[in-house]
Formats: C-alpha cells, structure tokens, sequence
C-alpha cells in the first residue's frame, strides 16, 4: 500500500477520531469497541476522504500478530488452566459449531451464495473479541472465573477459526475440499504453530535475560508476535497459534527477564498500541465500506438487511443454544452472562478484509463485497445489542464478584511484608544499616502487614484502613505541593526539563503505590 499524501492524511484523520471515540467512550461509559465500529462506518462517509486501496493481506499480517500475542500475554494462566475445559468447550466445540451453523443459514437464506462463500463467512464469524465485555466486567465487578473464561476463549478460539478460515479460503480458491486431508492438516498446522512459537519464545526468553534497556526491550515485545506468526506461516503452520503460543510462554517468564523500569514502561506502551490497533482496523473497514457498498449494487437494500439480521440472529443464537444445551456450565446466571458475551470485533474484521481479491485463476473472488459487509453488520449488531445490554443483564441476574482475588492479594502482600523484615533482620548488624532506619522500616512493613491481615478478618472494625486512608490522602496533598513546586522551579529557569521530569516520575512512581 503506497501512502499518498491524501492518504496519510485519512489515516491522521482516523485516528484523531479514534481518539475522540474513546474520550467520549469513556465520558458516557460505554465500552470503547462500540463507538469504534460506529466511527469507522461513518468515516468511508466523510466528503473528501480520498479512498485507500489496503492490500488483503496487510491487516491479517500488519495488525493481527500483536494483537494475539497481547491477548495471550495477558491473559491469567493459572485460572486459564483451571478452566481449560470449559474454555475448550467454547474456543473449539464452539466455534467449528459456529462455523458450520452459519454457513448452512447463510447457503439457504441468502440468495446466490456458494458453499465456500458460505463456511468462509462462518470461520470469519466463528471467533469472539473479549475487548467489549471484559472491560464492561470489569467496571461492574463481575466474578473473576467467568472473565478468565471470556478472555480464556477469545485467545483459543482465534487459533481453532483462523485455522478453519485458512482451509476454508484455500477450497474457494482451489475450487474442492476433502474433510480427510482438513482434518490431518488441521492438526498439523496446530502442532506445528505452537512447536514454533514455543521455540521463539525460548530463543526471546534468552536473548531477553541478557538485557537491561527498556527501550530495545520494549520494541522486543512489540515484534515477538510477528517473530513467531511470521516463521509459522512461512512453513505452513498455523502463525495464529505460534504468536499464541509465544505469548503465554513469554508471559510464564516475563518476570524473570524484566526489570521493574522495564514493566513500567511496557505495560503502557501496549495499551497504547492495542487502542492504535483496534482503532485502524475499525477505521480502514470503514474507508473501505462505500467501496464494498458499491459492489453490492446488484443487491437490494432489503435483501442486505435481512440477510445481516439473519446471520447476526444465527452467531448470538447458535452461542446461547451451545451454552446452555450442552451443560457445560453448571451455573445458570453465568452462562446467560456468557452467552450474552459472544461480541465480535477486530479478528473478524481481519480476517474479512483479508479475503483475496481474485482466485488463482485470476477470477474475481466471489461474493467478497457481501462478507465483508455481513461481517461489519454482524461486528456491529452484537457490539450494539449485546455490549449495551450486557451491563443491564448483569444487574438484572445481580451476579456478584468474588473475593478470591482480593483474598489473595492481601495475603501476597502480607508474605511480601514478612519476606522484608526477615531480610531486615538479617541484615540488622551490618555497618551500613542504621538503627532509625530499622525502626523506621519495621513500623512500615508492620502497619503493612496489619493493614493487609485485617482485609483477610471478618472481625475488622476497618479503623486500620481508616487510619491508611487518612495517611494516603495526606500523602497526596504532600505531592501534589511537591510537583507543584517543580513546575514553579522550571518555569523561573531554576531546573531544566530533564531534571524536573526525572524528578517528577519519581513522583509518580509513588503516588502509583498509593491505594485510594
């Protein structure tokens, strides 16, 4: 893709509105993916945006990578492997389900479509994207178990449809299909992206311990999905699973190869880069819908909207009937949670827009406009009618988190107290410890440690996180007057700006512990 310079300026455009987008997300609390989709249909509409010609491979390889090695990265593995049966349930029994419903719906409801056609549009609509209701999870308190599930299957499911998508593509192309052959390739590709990505994951693990620079650390962890997708696919395998794979070894270890700075500076580098991401997918979907709308100007405006009911009504209902038909969950509020959570979002729009222009034939790819189109009305009928009701259905069912998590970060934080006094005292007759420091660090880390034992007793009368409360509030007050006065130094040419920013991410860094 060449940029002109009415390109670059369109994709300025984007994300100047993707910016705007996740403001006001965030002012009106709605997940940001659902202004997203909205912004990115509006966008292909503003007069005097010059049209982008996007390669079809650009988004699958350009954004995908990063995307599913985050997702792997963050994702909790003790919970993912508690509930790997139930994840497994959904990101492989679900998803061929998925794939196979739609296509059948698709074949006999939408006129003229092939069956190749057909099970490409199911394996593009098969995966979920937990963006959308994990962050509504989170933000009402939801039980920890179930949002391991949702984000668990968004990081499985992406590897078991992209896999059926690539066998799907290669029969529209080839023009024939044998289940045998797909099913020993299947796993072939499986096996093989995962050998792959673990091996990447060892060779970044080493070269990682050997480092001690944020910077090219950083950039490390950018590339490691594509380090892992790209070889993959290059041999044939599936680069879904290597980047997968990649990123839940790398974040097995990640502790043992970063340094605290290192952390620090990663974690918002990735957040920034994921909201990048997600919003240029939307955005260039967008760009590109006139031109899609255009090739479907031998379909009715009415066909098109049934057809999109039709398929959206098939993906949310196929997820309910699975869930709770199949018994693979035992509580009744959770799975009406979870089978209202089956969002789709920014793989399937890869995996759409990816789709090739022609055949190796050179014949036109069939109906490539209407699945695109279809994925995008999907993409937005479950963001809008699920993500904006789900925050009411959990209200409705009053599920309420659980404290395990809390439970077991008090006591992290208790054995993290303890391990610093046995270490003070330890080191307590050495010349260079100093007795009012002793005691000064034994009154910290032992109103710490009490702090932390009275969230673990029910029998609390709260008058230690009272006093806590009081301290950290005063704490702030003492910080704020200490950046004010840096600011006033800078501005009377008593410091540079190095000295005051180094100064004030020190600052920072320890308004960050506060707990308020």
């Amino acid at each position: 893709m060449d940029l002109s310079a009415g390109d670059s300026l369109t994709l300025a455009f984007m994300l100047a509105a993707a910016v705007a987008l996740v403001a006001v997300a965030d002012i009106v609390r709605i997940p940001y993916p659902i202004l997203l989709v909205l912004g990115g249909a509006a966008i292909g509409y503003v007069p005097g945006l010059p049209r982008i010609e996007l390669a079809p491979d650009l988004v699958l390889v350009g954004f995908l990578p990063p995307l599913l090695y985050r997702t792997a990265f963050f994702t909790p593995l003790r919970e993912l492997h508690a509930n790997i049966r139930q994840v497994s349930f959904l990101a492989v029994g679900l998803v061929l389900t998925t794939m196979v419903a739609v296509a059948a719906v698709a074949r006999a409801a939408i006129p003229g479509i092939g069956w190749p056609a057909a099970f490409i549009l199911g394996a593009v609509l098969a995966p979920t994207d937990p963006t959308a209701a994990t962050a509504i999870a989170h933000r009402l308190g939801l039980p920890r178990r179930l949002i391991v599930v949702i984000e668990g299957e968004s990081v499985v499911n992406d590897g078991t449809a992209l896999v059926a998508y690539r066998f799907a593509v290669a029969a529209a192309i080839a023009g024939g299909f044998s289940l045998a052959d797909a099913a020993g390739r299947f796993v072939l590709d499986a096996v093989g992206g995962v050998v792959i990505g673990l091996v990447v994951g060892v060779v970044v693990r080493q070269v990682r311990r050997r480092l001690d620079n944020p910077p090219v650390e950083i950039t490390i962890t950018l590339l490691t999905g594509y380090l892992a997708y790209l070889p993959a696919r290059a041999a044939g395998f599936s680069g879904v699973l290597g980047a997968v794979a990649t990123g839940i070894y790398m974040a097995w270890y990640a502790p043992e190869v970063t340094t605290p700075r290192t952390r620090l500076q990663a974690v918002a580098t990735w957040e920034v880069v994921f909201l990048l991401l997600n919003a240029l997918i939307f955005g260039l979907v967008g760009v590109e819908l006139p031109t899609v709308l255009e090739g479907l100007s031998h379909h009715s405006l009415g066909s098109l909207i049934t057809s999109a009911l039709v398929v959206t009504a098939t993906v949310m209902g196929v997820r309910l009937a699975w869930i709770y038909c199949m018994g693979g969950f035992r509580r009744p509020r959770e799975s009406a949670i979870l089978g209202w959570s089956g969002m789709r979002g920014a793989v399937s729009l890869a995996l759409a827009l990816a789709l090739p222009h022609t055949t190796g034939t050179g014949v036109p790819f069939a109906d490539r406009e209407l699945l695109i189109f279809l994925t995008f009305a999907v993409i937005l009928g479950t963001l809008v009618a699920q993500g904006l009701t789900l925050p009411g259905l959990v209200r409705l069912l009053r599920l309420e988190n659980d404290e395990q998590p809390e439970k077991e970060e008090a006591k992290a934080r208790i054995r993290a107290a303890d391990a610093a006094l046995e270490r003070l005292e330890e080191l307590i007759d050495e010349d260079w410890v100093h007795e009012d420091v002793v005691d000064r660090m034994r009154g910290l880390y032992g109103f710490r440690r009490s702090r932390f034992e009275s969230r673990l007793d029910p029998a609390s009368d709260g008058s230690i996180e009272s006093r806590s409360a009081d301290y950290q509030r005063l704490r702030h007050e003492l910080l704020d007057a200490e950046r004010s006065a840096l600011i006033e130094l800078r501005r009377s040419g008593g410091i540079d700006d190095d000295v005051m920013r180094r100064v004030m991410r020190d600052l920072d860094l320890e308004e960050g512990r506060l707990d308020l």
